[in-house]
């Protein structure tokens, strides 16, 4: 996919790989923070699963393989924001890692995300995105939701993680 940048009003998004090394950074931020978020919930369900290996990567893992756009928001310079989308069966794409900064929440970041992802979605012709997201994140979901996005059954591979709010839109 050709390098883009979609401009906002105080940053702009960039289409880069999944080896960048800020992608790469905000993703880490992401995990730690999604850890600590729901580490009393994942661990109580790892507790009881026979395949726990195979379940945590099947679920949380993103092979670069699988990657079909990652985009980064800079703001002053500073990355503030990543998402990225993988293929996901027959003309859909996920969304993943959607991540912003905790000093750039509320700016519009995750809004300019969003749309880049979809306008990335639809240039590589899918017709659908499909998302999990956790019941501690209401935030997200309101975004989410105000984006268009409708709640649907929870889909492989995230039945296991019951906090799962699953959502797909139709672009």
């Amino acid at each position: 996919m050709p390098m883009t940048a979609v401009a906002g009003p105080r940053f702009e998004v960039r289409t880069t790989g999944w080896d960048d090394p800020a992608g790469a950074g905000l993703r880490d931020a992401m995990q730690e923070e999604m850890e600590s978020r729901y580490a009393d919930r994942i661990a109580a369900v790892l507790a009881g699963a026979a395949d726990r290996e195979e379940r945590v990567e099947g679920t949380l893992g993103v092979e670069s393989a699988q990657v079909v756009y990652v985009g980064v928001a800079y703001g002053g310079g500073t990355a503030v924001g990543h998402v990225a989308l993988r293929a996901y069966g027959e003309g859909a794409v996920e969304l993943k890692r959607m991540y912003v900064a905790p000093a750039a929440r509320g700016t519009g970041v995750a809004t300019a995300l969003l749309a880049a992802a979809e306008d990335a979605a639809r240039a590589l012709g899918a017709s659908r995105v499909v998302l999990q997201t956790g019941d501690r994140q209401p935030d997200a979901v309101r975004l989410y939701e105000r984006a268009g996005y409708v709640r649907v059954p929870v889909f492989p591979p995230y039945e296991w993680l019951t906090f799962s709010i699953c959502m797909a839109k139709d672009l």
